[in-house]
């Protein structure tokens, strides 16, 4: 069972509280903020980049990770994960700063509120003194600084890859066909699906109707590597944009791990063709490997 631990209350005087809306559902807002290959896009405040060392987001886990100013300073970090509820709130230890300058040393937590199809954002970070908490506001220019890596990321956002992971218990062998073979991927996927075959440059197509709508896809394989890796090319006839998905898959013991990546979305132009907006792509592969794909395989229909 998961620890609850919670910053000290009434503690205005020692605390520094950031909140922003962002244009994006919640589990896409937890995956960016959560998974550290989009965390190193974003993190940080303006000409800021950054190296994460490690980032377990698990109770007792560690987050490692070194934040390069425009001015070639390092400022080195670490912290330890104290609570993980996904997708609501995360609690952890603070210790950091400038090489050879004042440390910063806190506990923070970050809330994630679903707000329809938005997320708030809720930082708060509880200093051991409100000395301490002046000295890092006043040094390291805090606020703003939070201010703009808030900013950052609500700029990533829209170009975000969307990033899916779900463990199933079944081998990889059978993952592996259930996203190959034509018959089993009717069953789970797409029943319209025309064709398929897991070899670099099939095309195949797949006609959705939708609401009175028909949305023909077009699907064309750009890579196979057999029981690991498959990744093809994704886009509608006659709208603009193509993106890309690659599935991977990771045995874990007698379990497959599978890592769905879905990649250039903002080429569809979800501007003009809202249909096609991101939140939508969320909802569908949350549907299809976190609930079709799930059941299919373990409750063994193929």
């Amino acid at each position: 069972m998961t620890q609850r631990t919670h910053p000290v209350e009434n503690a205005s005087d020692r605390e520094i509280i950031l909140s922003r809306l962002f244009d994006a559902p919640r589990e896409l807002v937890w995956e960016v903020w959560t998974n550290p290959e989009h965390v190193a896009k974003w993190w940080g405040p303006n000409g800021f980049s950054t190296t994460i060392h490690e980032m377990d987001v698990r109770p007792g886990g560690k987050w490692h990770h070194t934040m390069h100013g425009p001015d070639g300073k390092d400022y080195p970090n670490k912290s330890i994960f104290k609570e993980v509820v996904k997708p609501e709130r995360i609690v952890f230890s603070h210790g950091g700063g400038e090489k050879g300058g004042p440390g910063a040393n806190f506990q923070a937590s970050w809330a994630f509120d679903a707000q329809g199809d938005k997320t708030r954002v809720t930082i708060r970070m509880v200093f051991p003194t409100a000395a301490e908490r002046d000295q890092v506001v006043k040094h390291y220019n805090a606020i703003e600084g939070g201010k703009q890596t808030l900013a950052r990321l609500a700029e990533y956002l829209p170009t975000a890859p969307l990033i899916l992971e779900r463990t199933f218990k079944a081998p990889i062998e059978m993952v592996w066909r259930a996203i190959t073979e034509l018959d089993q991927m009717k069953q789970w996927y797409f029943e319209e699906l025309e064709s398929f075959k897991p070899e670099v440059g099939f095309e195949t197509r797949v006609t959705v109707r939708h609401e009175g709508t028909v949305y023909p896809h077009i699907w064309k394989v750009t890579e196979v590597a057999a029981g690991k890796r498959l990744a093809y090319s994704w886009k509608y006839e006659g709208k603009p944009g193509e993106s890309f998905v690659t599935f991977e898959l990771f045995a874990e013991g007698r379990n497959t791990r599978l890592k769905l990546t879905h990649r250039r979305l903002e080429s569809f132009k979800p501007e003009s063709h809202p249909e096609l907006a991101r939140k939508n792509f969320v909802r569908g592969w949350t549907s299809l490997i976190g609930e079709s794909l799930k059941e299919f395989l373990e409750k063994g229909k193929n």
